[in-house]
């Protein structure tokens, strides 16, 4: 019979062998050495998840920080290369690969598309460090194909190439705010990409076209960042016109996806009309009330306005490859996310996400 000294030896030796342990994987994950690790573990009561979330807190704050300096430095051969060595993968701590203990997907949900859509308010940088890691755990959550993201700004999207390495990212735009995708690399594969300029708006909006396939289906991506505010509503309808054009001349063994911040008003898609071919998938899988409103002032608090504003701005059309033999895909889920509260008190964005699934009919 073991004695108590011999007992509370073996708990000690116990503790430091979970503790050593605890130290390699965040290492491991975080890229880093043991001493950060334990640094991190202990302040965090040694709970990883804990840990990480303060480590990379850390790490997106120096990567977000905004140097005055960085207006003034000359476009010189060391700037070009510091720029290179950012973005090499051999740098990059991927917080969207799926895990490895996590459960083979079923045959169901594999043959699935799955697509998110967001306005992800990059203009706000309140919280901007803690709303972009927010981000990717939705991205952990739902492991999306295909990401449709709105008012990126150039940090945000250094950040996402750090911490998404299981997507590739195409980009609507490199200065100010612009759209961008995010296409996973294991399941969908990019063929071509194209900007449409739109030729009067006068906020810089664009049309990303992104070519791709997935599985055996050929599939066009939009998205967009339409005109904003009640009184653009006419260049707003020639944007959405626009669109409209681009999704009926794809090729018809093509399905077409777009989604964005539309910032449409019902009377607006009314007066444009939607062609035959193309739907609403909101509307299409039944206007469930619990996902009409994307903007949501009511709920949504991170802009400080003095009333109550419930819009469905953001919007995911799909027009279905129609051609004689080719699979097409069809709406199958959508739910409203970014719902809760981040540990700061704010949302990942003034507005909700859009998830999607998509099945090819049988």
């Amino acid at each position: 019979m073991s004695t108590t000294a011999e007992s509370d030896k073996a708990s000690v030796s116990n503790v430091e062998e979970s503790r050593t342990r605890l130290c390699e994987e965040f290492a491991s994950i975080a890229n880093t050495d043991s001493a950060v690790a334990q640094c991190y573990l202990a302040e965090n009561d040694w709970e990883m998840e804990r840990a990480l979330n303060s480590f990379f807190e850390a790490d997106l704050e120096s990567v977000f920080e905004v140097k005055d300096s960085q207006e003034q430095e000359s476009r010189s051969p060391e700037t070009k290369k510091r720029k290179m060595d950012q973005n090499t993968p051999k740098q990059c701590i991927d917080l969207t690969e799926d895990s490895p203990s996590s459960s083979k997907p079923s045959e169901e949900n594999d043959n699935k598309l799955s697509l998110i859509s967001w306005n992800v308010d990059g203009l706000d940088t309140d919280n901007l460090a803690e709303r972009a890691r927010g981000l990717c755990s939705y991205l952990v959550l739902y492991t999306p194909d295909v990401v449709f993201l709105q008012e990126l700004i150039p940090p945000y999207v250094q950040y996402l190439r750090k911490r998404a390495v299981s997507y590739l990212i195409v980009e609507g735009g490199e200065e100010g705010y612009f759209t961008g995708m995010m296409l996973k690399k294991s399941r969908v594969k990019l063929l071509d990409k194209n900007i449409v300029p739109y030729p009067t708006t006068q906020m810089l909006r664009n049309l990303l076209v992104v070519q791709v396939t997935f599985k055996e289906h050929k599939l066009c991506l939009m998205t967009s960042h339409l005109e904003s505010c009640k009184g653009h509503a006419e260049e707003r309808m020639k944007q959405l016109r626009l669109v409209m054009q681009r999704m009926t001349n794809a090729p018809d063994d093509v399905t077409v996806l777009f989604g964005g911040d539309t910032n449409l008003r019902d009377t607006e898609v009314a007066k444009v009309g939607l062609p035959s071919s193309v739907c609403d998938v909101w509307e299409r899988l039944g206007k469930q009330e619990h996902c009409r409103y994307t903007w949501d002032t009511k709920i949504n608090t991170n802009k400080t306005v003095s009333y109550v504003c419930r819009c469905r701005f953001d919007r995911i059309y799909l027009r279905p490859a129609s051609k004689e033999g080719v699979p097409r895909l069809l709406p199958d889920h959508m739910a409203l996310i970014g719902l809760e509260k981040l540990d700061c008190g704010r949302f990942t964005s003034d507005h909700w996400g859009i998830y999607c699934s998509f099945v090819a009919e049988s």
